[in-house]
């Protein structure tokens, strides 16, 4: 079943982000799923606008796809996407976008949030991320559980 996910990254990895949109073109790769996400910048610098934006691909989907290249750890805006997907209820999912990406500390906003709602942190492997939508999926009621609970610990699981 193809899922609707909501892609999340930080600006500097926006090649990445649209290199892996484009993964369910692709015909040699077993990995269907509908795209949502602002994969083209938004034109303005008025946050609320863009908050706006933001919640507008949102709507209708039910995981959300954060890809972690070097920087995205300290984004307000990847940890302010987590945050609403999460309210939301949907699952999340971290993808590290190259091998040389620590896994972020529970300390950096990022992380914090990912930990807070339970992701699973999973490297680059094409063959994996459509069973791991799946589990995140699957998955999406437990982050309100583990934060009701104030563990933060489901990172991994």
């Amino acid at each position: 079943m193809a899922r609707r996910i909501f892609i999340s990254y930080q600006h500097d990895d926006q090649m990445k982000a649209k290199g892996f949109n484009l993964l369910r073109w692709n015909k040699n790769v077993d990995f269907e799923f509908v795209g949502r996400h602002l994969l083209d910048p938004v034109n303005s610098k008025n946050e609320d606008y863009i908050s706006q934006r933001i919640k507008e691909q949102l709507t209708g989907t039910s995981v959300t796809v954060v890809l972690l290249g070097q920087k995205a750890a300290d984004s307000k805006w990847v940890q302010w996407e987590i945050e609403q997907s999460v309210a939301k209820k949907n699952g999340i999912l971290a993808i590290k976008i190259s091998d040389n990406v620590p896994t972020p500390s529970k300390e950096s906003p990022v992380g914090k949030a990912l930990y807070d709602a339970g992701a699973e942190i999973i490297g680059w492997d094409v063959g994996k991320f459509e069973s791991a939508i799946e589990r995140a999926f699957k998955a999406a009621g437990r982050a309100e559980v583990v934060a009701s609970m104030g563990s933060g610990t489901g990172c991994g699981r």
